[in-house]
């Protein structure tokens, strides 16, 4: 842990470990769902939806080191087991037990909707006080926003091909 790394921040730290702990468990347990839903996913357009699925995952891991590494820098401990996971998180798992590509989208949009509720609160609460993990927030608010369109869009293209063959 750094000193002055931790001296610049102008709020209580140990409420903002919380916070980073809380996304950090939101982040794993996105991997997890994106991971598996790329897996088991089945219908139209199965293949393009799980490629997204599958890079989204890597990106929800991205970010989870990216908290993780943050955490550590203040001088916390990241969250050890996932059941700390479960019980922590702000946006819950969606465990993938309907394979129908529809229900997958569905899934993964309404977390990545949670998710960046969840970054655009921390972001207000850590600006002006602390520019590390605002830059850090930023760029992860920045992916999910662009998560859920990317999914949104997914959505809107199996919904026109299925109205094509009604």
């Amino acid at each position: 842990m750094g000193t002055k790394g931790r001296e610049i921040v102008g709020m209580n730290v140990d409420e903002l470990l919380t916070l980073l702990n809380k996304a950090y468990a939101d982040e794993w347990l996105a991997y997890y769902q994106y991971w598996l839903g790329a897996k088991i996913v089945r219908g139209p357009m199965k293949d393009a939806v799980a490629a997204e699925l599958l890079l989204h995952a890597g990106e929800e891991l991205a970010h989870a080191d990216m908290l993780a590494l943050r955490i550590i820098q203040l001088g916390g401990t990241p969250l050890v087991t996932p059941q700390d996971w479960f019980k922590e998180s702000n946006c819950g798992y969606d465990a993938p037990t309907d394979p129908f590509v529809k229900k997958i989208l569905a899934q993964n949009i309404h977390g990545e909707q949670c998710a960046i509720g969840v970054y655009t609160k921390l972001l207000e609460i850590v600006k002006d006080k602390d520019p590390v993990t605002y830059n850090m927030v930023l760029t992860i608010l920045s992916q999910e926003v662009e998560h859920e369109e990317d999914l949104q869009a997914l959505d809107e293209d199996l919904e026109a091909l299925m109205m094509r063959y009604q």
